[in-house]
């Protein structure tokens, strides 16, 4: 650990400076701002930060915030009601006494605390990003800087007494699990009792001691610790980079929603090409830094935590899925019933259970039984027939069982393996799971028997009711709507002919349906994608009623939002929230090609929202018609699939269907072609097209003569060693061979002939993450087995 000396009259001349910056426009008392889409932000004198009100994703919610202005993503380093966001119509003022946020009725949600002996003079906001409140006497009497959230910037100084704490999620900018905080002089971080301000065990300490302590970032970019003497104290960063330039970047350090502080650099005028680089980071791995009796650990219950390029990742065994799926570190949830008391105590458990092997993976605490010395067989055999037993670890002739929930979940090399006991059932439990017993089944019997005089009854009355019901007016809208559709808003014809300035604006056409551009005053930026069907068949109206049914239970963030329908007469329309850039058809073949770095995480992104339909839908959904037409950007480039109208919905526990040819030519998987039921592994096979053309920046099946079918040019560059040939002339890419080459193998194995042979989207998403080794593709496409696959990659 390094110190010095530093002359105390230098370090308050610097602070002097600070002090002294300005902006470019005082704000006066009595300005404000309101919580819409309309109202401007207050901006620094460089335009480098703003001070205003940013909408959260999809809702009509917004956070009072500063922000990084001229960045595309808008950065936020700084907010004031994460806790509790501000309704539209919310307003911010600057009084004589106080800085005061309040709703639409006028009840005060957040106010910004001064002296009240004191007098505010304006408002600014400063280029070193600190927004101020400055008295009669030019002091300031309020700074975000003396009070911040989970970021610190160039020229901030961290006082003893306060603290930076951890957002709950990477889009949930409550309170969340961690903060970095001052003991005695010592910096410490820790995770919370969350929502308690309760504080675990510590996970990282300096070990200094010094009263009057401060972090300093100072304006050289360095981060540090100084005592009250002027001791400066050097942190134990880990720097995985070379670090960048100083000059020409912009820069943060984040308590970021993993526990872990990092400084990250951000070039400036880089017109949205780059994105935030990690300079270095504490601690080094917080995988196993924390380890505490109490709490979760680094990810969330029952899940296991993973380094990966210097960023923990988090994952759930097999059989296991998100608690929250905006939220991977929220933890992980069984997809089936575990524990005793279920029915079972009568089963042979065997028969019922059986063990997923999970490699180098541990939860090192919170176990209920330790046998010694065993061996794996009787290990497998007692957790099996135990039903308090939900995982064991095997390793070293010791037996470890726990029960759910686990804790301290890691990733660690060693000779031990988790034996995960699953429900016995397909291999990647692509939907819940139906169960019925004995009384259900006798309630069920029942159930039917009195349906079969319920049908004999409709049976006559059914004639009756489609002649009544064919002399009402042809252009009345339907009265009888499923619980589904009455989630969603129903609109009449007209309503839409208005919003669309009668069908005027075209932008997107399919085989049976045009889309166009309207305008609405309840959606989100007012615009809204009307998709309305050319002609009215009873091909058109199943698709219809498919879309509708598909997506209007479902709730992604890669997903477009279906807002509301209209089925009046011979009309069908379907209402969409509008997507500012377009098709990522139009995006791949764009000029100049887009970046490396924001097609990854497209890619990543479609990956999700597949893994949601297939697995984490009430009803688990195989979209069938993948590809990048029907894949759409909204204003961030966020990914969003649509066009559900060719689904297929498949009943619990169902995990295959048969159905008719359906999808687009070049993404359409083999067993398509063949008199057999398909299931969600089409999906996977148009992802794997979909994957190498946003890789290559091109079509699977160009409409020039001479190009041939992209999946068999990179196969053969794959297996000649060439992959450098597959990004020629994209140095990004080419920068990021290692993740290029893995892509491109999970691709190859994504278009294997045999559906078996694929991985499942989860799988297929957790190798593009990096946290599940991808194993070699076959020499040849269509020759492996997909026990290989398994076997690998276990």
């Amino acid at each position: 650990m390094a110190s010095m000396e530093v002359p105390k009259l230098l370090f308050l001349f610097s602070l002097f400076l600070l002090h002294s910056v300005s902006a470019l426009e005082n704000i006066t008392l009595s300005s404000s701002l309101v919580a819409n889409d309309n109202s401007p932000p207050w901006l620094s004198s460089s335009e480098d930060f703003a001070f205003g009100f940013q909408k959260l994703n999809n809702t009509n919610l917004y956070l009072l915030a500063i922000w990084f202005h001229k960045i595309p993503d808008k950065t936020i380093v700084w907010s004031a009601n994460g806790d509790n966001p501000a309704q539209q119509g919310s307003m911010l003022q600057i009084t004589a006494t106080d800085l005061v946020l309040t709703d639409p009725s006028g009840q005060r949600i957040w106010n910004g605390e001064i002296n009240p002996t004191a007098t505010v003079s304006y408002g600014a906001m400063l280029d070193t990003g600190n927004f101020v409140l400055v008295g009669t006497n030019s002091d300031y009497l309020w700074e975000s800087f003396k009070n911040p959230t989970d970021t610190i910037l160039p020229s901030q100084t961290l006082e003893s007494d306060t603290v930076l704490f951890s957002r709950l999620s990477e889009t949930n900018f409550s309170r969340g699990r961690f903060e970095l905080y001052f003991d005695n002089g010592d910096i410490k971080f820790s995770p919370l009792a969350w929502p308690t301000d309760f504080q675990y065990k510590s996970y990282f300490s300096n070990g200094t001691s010094a009263s009057g302590s401060q972090l300093v970032f100072n304006e050289s970019f360095d981060i540090y610790m100084m005592q009250s003497n002027g001791t400066i104290v050097q942190l134990p960063w880990k720097t995985p980079n070379t670090a960048p330039s100083v000059a020409g970047n912009y820069y943060r350090a984040t308590m970021d929603y993993t526990g872990v502080l990092t400084q990250y650099s951000y070039p400036k005028g880089s017109n949205g090409e780059q994105s935030w680089s990690i300079v270095r980071y504490i601690p080094e791995d917080i995988c196993h830094a924390i380890f505490n009796d109490l709490g979760s650990g680094a990810c969330g219950y029952n899940s296991y935590c993973r380094m990966l390029n210097g960023r923990p990742t988090c994952s759930c065994p097999t059989g296991y899925s998100l608690m929250d799926q905006n939220n991977p570190f929220g933890g992980c949830k069984p997809n089936f019933p575990l524990g005793c008391g279920l029915g079972d105590a009568s089963e042979n458990l065997k028969e019922l259970y059986e063990l997923q092997e999970l490699k180098n993976v541990n939860w090192p605490l919170g176990d209920y039984e330790r046998l010694q010395p065993y061996s794996e067989d009787q290990c497998r055999t007692s957790c099996l027939q135990d039903c308090l037993c939900d995982v064991a670890i095997f390793g070293n002739s010791i037996c470890w069982k726990k029960r759910i929930p686990l804790g301290n979940g890691r990733f660690e090399i060693g000779n031990s393996k988790a034996l995960i006991k699953v429900r016995k059932g397909p291999w990647d439990y692509p939907g819940p799971t139906c169960s019925i017993d004995k009384k259900e089944k006798s309630i069920l019997l029942g159930s039917l028997s009195a349906s079969l005089v319920l049908n004999a009854f409709l049976l006559i009355l059914a004639p009756l009711i489609l002649f009544l019901k064919q002399k009402r007016k042809s252009d009345r809208v339907s009265e009888v709507l499923t619980p589904l559709e009455t989630n969603l808003h129903v609109f009449t014809y007209k309503e839409l002919e208005d919003a669309t300035i009668n069908f005027k604006e075209q932008v997107g056409r399919g085989s049976s349906a045009i889309v166009y551009k309207g305008i609405l005053k309840f959606a989100p930026n007012n615009a809204v994608a009307v998709k309305k069907l050319n002609k009215l068949s009873q091909e058109a109206d199943k698709e219809f009623r498919n879309e509708l049914k598909a997506i209007g239970k479902t709730s992604h963030k890669n997903l477009v939002r279906l807002l509301g329908f209209c089925e009046e007469g011979a009309h069908r329309l379907l209402v969409y929230e509008f997507m500012t850039n377009g098709t990522l058809a139009n995006f791949l073949l764009g000029i100049p090609k887009p970046g490396w770095n924001i097609r990854a995480k497209i890619a990543l992104e479609i990956a999700r929202g597949l893994v949601y339909l297939h697995e984490e839908c009430e009803v688990p959904i195989i979209h069938c018609d993948i590809k990048p037409e029907n894949i759409l950007l909204d204003e961030h480039f966020t990914a969003r699939i649509s066009d559900f109208g060719l689904v297929k919905l498949l009943l619990c526990g169902q995990s295959r269907t048969l159905t008719n040819i359906r999808g687009t030519r070049g993404y359409v998987a083999p067993e398509w072609f063949r008199n057999v039921a398909v299931t969600a592994k089409v999906d996977v096979y148009s992802f794997g097209v979909l994957l190498l053309e946003i890789i290559c920046c091109r079509k699977n099946v160009s409409k020039l003569e001479h190009e041939e079918i992209l999946t068999d040019w990179v196969y053969d560059c794959f297996v000649e060693g060439r992959i450098d040939d597959v990004v020629e002339f994209d140095k990004e890419a080419e920068a990021d061979k290692d993740r290029v080459s893995r892509w491109v193998s999970i691709a190859i194995w994504c278009i294997q002939e045999d559906p078996l042979k694929r991985p499942s989207m989860k799988m297929a998403l957790q190798m593009l993450e990096g946290s599940v080794e991808v194993p070699l593709p076959p020499i040849r496409i269509f020759s492996s087995t997909y026990s290989d696959f398994e076997s690998s990659s276990s």
